[in-house]
């Protein structure tokens, strides 16, 4: 069956500033398309919502409430909004960063869990974007690996951008005048797999939300499974609200994490929102502090218990002073206080000579003195 051509490729939108190549995706709500802005020289992308839906003022309102959110923040790792609008027959669409990569779903089904180094750089930068959200009073709400895109920027691969607040609960402040704020106690938006306990109920939600959803996607990152062996999406909610994560070193069998993860973790992913990180910066803090010094695999828990402490080795380098100036100082004045040293303990009498010294030296110069004194007599006699 042949392809419907898309009405809205080679269209031109906003007169002539953008002109739409091609469909890139598409959902129940609308499609993606990348398009050109020839005045900036630059690919953009342009989301859609479906033309049936510009009869539904809910829909519209979400819509234009995730372009608000979005253009309101400038955090790096946050696909940024540039401008909101309708095109011809009514749709409204918002015009965004044009991003090349894929998705954490993508990258985990195809390549596998990610080693815990790696996804706790990647959730540090997303805790970054989410902490400048949160400040601003917006809420994601709808947090999952689908909505956290790998791309380059900047020369830096694996760098996250967060997309995607339709279900953004805003502040009033941050809704402006004329807004429609349509969440109402009891409704349940959202993912199953990636909720918090207190979204699975229905229950009013603060930022504390997004951490758990946040946690839920490390899991599920570096076990490349949920926390819960629930099945159907019921069921994954009751598990968020009365179940017990399965602990990490637990639901991969032979693959080892740190002790340290498992605490940051179980602290994230509790039920009550406050037993949980306060802010997204403390839990990408925390994660962060999880890393080792020297990033190395962790080892199994069998060789954790077997281990002991041993004595590092100090290198030159590690003590060295920042310049050879205050090098060459510091080893003067250290050599200078070692002789001292050593010599009084290898001569304790030396302290006694130097305590006769004054006493020659006034002899001396006594006994000049008075031979002096003696020649100045004879000679004034002889005259």
């Amino acid at each position: 069956m042949a392809r419907v051509p898309d009405p809205l490729i080679g269209k031109q939108v906003d007169n002539g500033e953008f002109i739409v190549v091609d469909r890139i995706g598409s959902g129940g709500m609308g499609s993606v398309y990348k398009a050109e802005q020839p005045s900036m020289n630059r690919m953009v992308a342009i989301k859609v919502l479906h033309p049936r839906f510009v009869t539904r003022d809910d829909l519209v309102a979400r819509f234009r409430r995730e372009a608000r959110a979005m253009s309101q923040l400038s955090h790096p790792n946050t696909a940024r909004v540039y401008k909101y609008g309708a095109l011809d027959d009514g749709s409204v669409y918002f015009v965004m960063d044009y991003l090349e990569g894929r998705n954490l779903a993508a990258e985990v089904r195809e390549n596998g869990p990610m080693p815990p180094e790696r996804a706790l750089r990647l959730m540090g930068q997303v805790c970054g974007a989410l902490e400048e959200a949160h400040r601003a009073g917006i809420v994601h709400r709808d947090l999952k690996p689908e909505n956290i895109f790998l791309t380059l920027q900047g020369g830096t691969t694996d760098f996250p951008k967060v997309l995607d607040f339709g279900l953004a609960k805003m502040s009033e402040k941050q809704m402006g005048n004329g807004s429609m704020m349509f969440t109402q106690q009891g409704m349940v938006f959202g993912t199953p797999e990636f909720m918090s306990p207190e979204q699975a109920q229905g229950e009013p939600l603060d930022h504390r939300s997004d951490i758990y959803s946040l946690a839920l996607i490390l899991y599920e990152l570096i076990t490349g499974k949920l926390p819960f062996d629930a099945k159907t999406p019921l069921d994954i909610m009751k598990a968020h609200v009365r179940e017990a994560p399965i602990p990490l070193s637990q639901r991969v069998s032979g693959k080892p994490f740190w002790p340290e993860l498992e605490v940051v973790m179980n602290r994230a992913l509790a039920k009550q929102p406050s037993d949980r990180y306060e802010t997204a910066a403390q839990f990408g803090e925390a994660l962060l502090h999880c890393l080792p010094k020297h990033v190395e695999a962790p080892l199994p828990a069998a060789k954790r218990a077997s281990r002991r402490p041993t004595a590092e080795p100090v290198s030159a380098s590690s003590i060295a002073p920042k310049s050879a100036a205050s090098a060459a100082a510091v080893h003067r004045e250290d050599d200078t206080e070692i002789t001292r040293t050593q010599r009084a303990s290898q001569d304790p009498s030396s302290l006694t000579r130097g305590s006769r010294l004054p006493k020659l030296m006034l002899g001396l110069m006594s006994a000049l003195a008075a031979a002096i004194i003696v020649y100045m007599i004879v000679y004034w006699f002889r005259r």
